[in-house]
């Protein structure tokens, strides 16, 4: 699968900025903006168009002129909610797998004598784990990632010899999730919520026992033994970015200091001098020009 760029490339040798800016990212609504010279992309559309312009506006920016497709992770409606419409509004394709897609016609069409338009998808590209593809100027590699939904997958982006890779909603980091972590220029992660908090909080034990599992959410500390470790983590991002913070069971200051902490524990000549940031619910982060 391929999208032809119709922009002029850049001379060899000149560097093509890539724009991350992440516009909303918790369990109340996901979505981040990707911008090369030639291509715009979202992952995920957990905003409404009325909010997700109102974000544009928190960042001093117009809403892009185009957009050549919404990348989604999977069909919880905090990932999804939007999509239909945001892609109905830039007359860009959906890119999912068949899964994720059937599931967010069946999640949103509950009612047969009214059909929802949140799962009236227009356009539609179905992609897999493991097998790349470009949109534009952006190489996109999608991997499969453990969490409590049909078919979810995290991706990797690369542009003019720049990596960005965002994983969130997953319950570990096996092997094969933190080779893709690797070389990157831009790690967004995610770092759920803190052990005690999660378990003195005010969940049902099953919802608990659900976050906590394989198929649920990173914990801070499962995070931090991933930054602290040499062989897992290579440090290399100039920017990581702790993300899917959940609002009752974690705080941005105690995500913020275990992260920094398992990151100043590295060997010196495997330091991290990137900068780290914390991303939120309800106000934008970025734009990082890489």
């Amino acid at each position: 699968m391929s999208r032809a760029s119709n922009c002029r490339r850049a001379p060899r040798g000149k560097r093509i900025s890539f724009r991350v800016s992440i516009l909303a990212s918790g369990s109340a609504g996901n979505c981040t903006l990707l911008e090369s010279k030639c291509t715009t992309l979202l992952v995920d559309a957990g905003l409404g168009k009325k909010e997700m312009l109102r974000r544009f506006e928190t960042l001093g920016r117009a809403r892009p002129e185009k957009v050549d497709g919404i990348l989604v992770t999977h069909e919880h409606s905090d990932h999804s909610s939007g999509l239909a419409q945001m892609s109905r509004e830039w007359n860009c394709p959906a890119y999912l797998t068949q899964p994720t897609h059937r599931r967010i016609v069946t999640m949103y069409n509950e009612d047969p004598e009214k059909p929802s338009k949140k799962a009236q998808i227009e356009r539609v590209e179905y992609i897999r784990a493991g097998q790349r593809f470009e949109i534009g100027d952006i190489e996109i590699n999608p991997f499969s990632v453990t969490h409590d939904a049909d078919e979810p997958v995290a991706f990797s982006f690369r542009t003019n010899g720049t990596k960005v890779a965002i994983v969130t909603d997953l319950g570990c980091l096996p092997l094969h999730v933190k080779e893709h972590l690797r070389e990157v220029d831009f790690l967004m992660i995610e770092s759920n919520h803190d052990l005690d908090k999660l378990k003195a909080g005010p969940y049902p034990w099953h919802i608990k026992q659900r976050v906590m599992s394989n198929h649920g959410h990173l914990s801070n500390k499962v995070v931090s033994e991933f930054f602290a470790d040499p062989d897992a983590f290579d440090a290399r991002a100039r920017y990581v970015v702790l993300a899917h913070l959940s609002e009752q069971n974690n705080d941005p200051n105690v995500a913020e200091i275990s992260a920094k902490e398992a990151l100043d524990r590295r060997p010196g000549e495997f330091a991290f001098r990137g900068t780290l940031h914390v991303a939120s619910q309800r106000i934008p982060l970025g734009p990082f020009e890489l």
